[in-house]
């Protein structure tokens, strides 16, 4: 019964949750007084807050743009080169035994270390500044990714690998033309899920040392008690990921074959 339902009608299911969830914050706010706005804004409040950041700096120097922009600049830097660095370290782990052997036990003990553990002594060696944020999402994005195309290239059919031998193809061919496209699925997984991790890295460095971005704005929004701004921050942390991980699952259909569309 489910599979004969249109498309549309999940997404107007989304929309009426997020419509009642809204209305039960509205009226627990600004009808029945039951939360105290003062540290609970009503979703009025917070849509206003959310238009006047864009063109007011108060109370942390900068319009909701400007942090934005920071926060992203500082996220695709480092995003791209995990990524970039990220994948051919995984792939090299998974297919070449000896480089497994010899990179696997540094990786280990360095992906249990928490991607925030390393913001104290990033800070001490780079400062504040933009490679000191950039160096710690990679960090997270780096260990995300190798660990995703990793299982990718592991889980490699034996059988296509056998038959693609039978016909002849080098080990290096069978790595390009059969490992790899059947890892593109653990690939985009750890690409969304690396995603999610540099926006952790973001907003833990700039809550700690920064000057503007998201995260700044939220630690200077708590200082001032203004738990309209930190929950504007939030709400556009969230929309910014949301996109971007759209756009990746948007990048994934067009280039994953037999991915189900949805």
């Amino acid at each position: 019964m489910e599979k004969n339902k249109p498309k549309s009608f999940y997404y107007v299911i989304s929309i009426i949750s997020i419509l009642l969830f809204l209305l039960v914050w509205y009226l627990c706010c600004d009808v029945f007084k039951i939360a105290n706005t003062r540290l609970l804004p009503s979703p009025v409040t917070i849509l206003k807050s959310f238009i006047q950041k864009w063109y007011t700096p108060a109370p942390d120097g900068g319009t909701l743009g400007t942090h934005i922009i920071s926060s992203l600049i500082v996220v695709f830097s480092g995003y791209v080169l995990g990524v970039v660095i990220g994948i051919p370290t995984g792939i090299c782990m998974a297919w070449y035994k000896k480089v497994d052997y010899i990179v696997r036990p540094l990786f280990d003990f360095l992906r249990n270390i928490p991607g925030i553990a390393w913001i104290p002594i990033v800070t001490v060696w780079l400062g504040i500044d933009l490679k000191a944020k950039a160096a710690i999402i990679f960090i997270n994005v780096f260990v995300g990714t190798v660990v995703n195309v990793y299982s990718g290239i592991k889980q490699t059919n034996e059988v296509h690998i056998w038959v693609a031998s039978i016909f002849g193809a080098s080990r290096t061919e069978i790595l390009r033309r059969v490992a790899i496209p059947s890892a593109l699925p653990y690939i985009f997984t750890g690409l969304k899920v690396s995603l999610s991790m540099a926006w952790l890295g973001i907003i833990a460095a700039e809550l700690l040392a920064a000057k503007s971005g998201l995260g700044y704005m939220i630690q200077v929004a708590r200082n001032f008690g203004r738990a309209d701004l930190v929950i504007v921050g939030m709400l556009t942390i969230g929309m910014l990921g949301a996109l971007l991980t759209v756009l990746l699952e948007f990048l994934e259909k067009k280039f994953v074959k037999g991915r189900a569309r949805k």
